[in-house]
């Protein structure tokens, strides 16, 4: 196995009870570069996203074929443990999701599930995280008010901070800047820039000027299909194909 590569997708496919969602996809993520997922709603992007850490084992009636290995590991194994596997494979969602708790036991919720319980060590780890989240600055004079006194930009900053806290290998993100304002966005994609240096990311977007300013890879789904992936520079201004030429010109989807 390239020691690149952090996680490879071989063969995949994933069913809703009998909707076939995703089909036959094998796609290599490697580490400390940014992998975005692009396509049409319902092309089956999140879909794959949710089975790089198992979050559709919650989905009843659902059931997927393949391989996914981190590291040469199948974490489909029946011996995986979920959470410890959720703890490696970090998930911000498309809309904040902070706790109503405040700042500071937002991030350290992760650590105390985990059985951390030195105070000094949960404190410095929360500060650390805020500060990787590029949030410490703003946050550091209101760090046990409610984090639902934040804005939205920040409390997706904040749920970043939250992943980053359990100190995961890779950080998934579904649609991370949605229901961001531009200039929250700008935070975010600034953000994702500094992390890769630390972890392996994989992002869901609609946005296209998003997928090519933030990643160095990107994979486009149609249909359930992963048909064209390749550096992102070469997949918008070189595509393979038509229907890659197509969606990212506004053609479709």
């Amino acid at each position: 196995m390239d020691n690149s590569i952090k996680m490879s997708v071989n063969d995949l496919d994933f069913f809703y009870a009998d909707f076939h969602a995703l089909h036959q996809v094998s796609l290599d993520f490697h580490a400390n570069q940014v992998t975005a997922l692009i396509g049409p709603s319902g092309c089956g992007k999140s879909t794959l996203l949710r089975c790089l850490n198992r979050m559709n084992d919650l989905i009843p009636y659902s059931r997927v074929k393949g391989q996914v290995l981190l590291e040469g590991n199948n974490i489909y194994d029946p011996n995986v443990d979920v959470v410890t596997l959720r703890r490696h494979i970090g998930m911000v969602f498309q809309k904040p999701n902070p706790f109503p708790k405040s700042v500071f036991e937002n991030v350290a919720y992760g650590l105390r599930v985990n059985g951390v319980k030195d105070r000094a060590a949960i404190a410095e780890r929360v500060e650390a995280s805020l500060m990787r989240a590029a949030l410490w600055d703003e946050v550091k004079d209101r760090i046990h008010e409610s984090a639902l006194g934040l804005s939205g930009g920040q409390q997706q900053r904040l749920c970043i901070a939250r992943a980053l806290a359990v100190e995961p290998e890779m950080v998934l993100m579904d649609e991370p800047c949605s229901a961001l304002d531009p200039i929250a966005t700008q935070k975010i994609e600034e953000l994702i820039h500094q992390l890769k240096e630390k972890y392996t990311i994989v992002i869901v977007t609609h946005n296209m000027q998003q997928a090519a300013r933030v990643s160095d890879i990107t994979g486009f789904f149609y249909l359930g299909k992963l048909i064209e992936v390749g550096q992102t520079e070469d997949v918008f201004t070189r595509p393979k194909l038509e229907q890659t030429s197509d969606y990212i010109t506004g053609r479709f989807g």
